[in-house]
This record gives C-alpha cells, structure tokens and sequence, in this order.
C-alpha cells in the first residue's frame, strides 16, 4: 500500500517550551478516492527537532500494515539524517556524532528507525513557510498543538 505523509514539528520557547507535532497521511483506494488522516499531540517540556521526530513516528505507527511511504519534511536534521547516511555514521560510531559528542534525540532516532525496518520509507525535503499546502497544515496542526498547552 502506497501512503504518503507530510509533518512539521514546533517548540515555543525551544529549547524545553511547549511543543507539538503535525502530520497528514494520505491514500488514494484503487477507485481513486484520497483518504486523509490527521494527528497531532503537544507536549509540555521539548524542543524543536523533537517534534520534528515525534511527527514521522506518529504518523508511522498509526499505519496498521507494512506500507510504501514518501514522508515530506521540512526538517533538514530528519531529512538528511537518512538521505546523507548521518544515522549510518551514528549507529556505527556508538550513537557519537562526528564530533564525538552523544547524538541527542537518540530514544527517537531509534524509535524511528525501527518503523523504518516495517515500512520503506523515502525522506523527501520541502521548504518551510513556502506555501506548500500540506506543509502549512502540520505546521498549523504543530503551533496549535503546542499553543494549547501555553494556554493551560
């Protein structure tokens, strides 16, 4: 099954301000006819690149079979993690950047990971706040999400 998914991720007061996450999947049924679904989730204490993660896995784990997926991002630090190989370089020196330093976000580099071994997934880069359609709903399904909990 072919699905595609877009996500976004905020954090207000990055780093350790409220956040959340936005993503949109979609299939198209063999007759032709588009299903969407969408997720959001805020959390109290995070930052920016974790939303950014916690969108793709949100979204991966709410498929309920193996599935062909092309995620739309506008995140570089997700996007180029598993199209330039910096998750390879990672596993293989320890969860160490290449600066020696412990790769943050590693819980959720490792959640993510293990969806990918479920589902073929294709990382596609977008440009944030550029008018791409589904971009701006998660980032506006992500600001309102970690909106509500600065209301509280």
């Amino acid at each position: 099954m072919k699905v595609t998914i877009f996500t976004d991720g905020a954090a207000r007061g990055n780093p350790e301000g409220p956040g959340g996450y936005g993503c949109i999947l979609q299939y198209t049924d063999p007759k032709g006819i588009l299903h969407e679904k969408e997720l959001s989730e805020g959390f109290e204490k995070t930052t920016n690149n974790r939303m950014e993660l916690m969108g793709p896995i949100a979204a991966l784990e709410a498929l309920n079979r193996p599935c062909d997926v092309d995620l739309y991002s506008d995140s570089q630090y997700l996007v180029k993690a598993f199209k330039d190989g910096w998750i390879g370089n990672w596993q293989r020196n320890g969860w160490k950047t290449a600066g020696k330093d412990p790769v943050k976000n590693r819980d959720l580099w490792e959640r993510l990971l293990e969806l990918t071994k479920t589902h073929h997934v294709t990382f596609h880069w977008v440009k944030g706040h550029d008018g791409h359609p589904e971009n701006e709903r998660c980032d506006k399904l992500a600001t309102s999400a970690a909106d509500a909990l600065r209301k509280q």
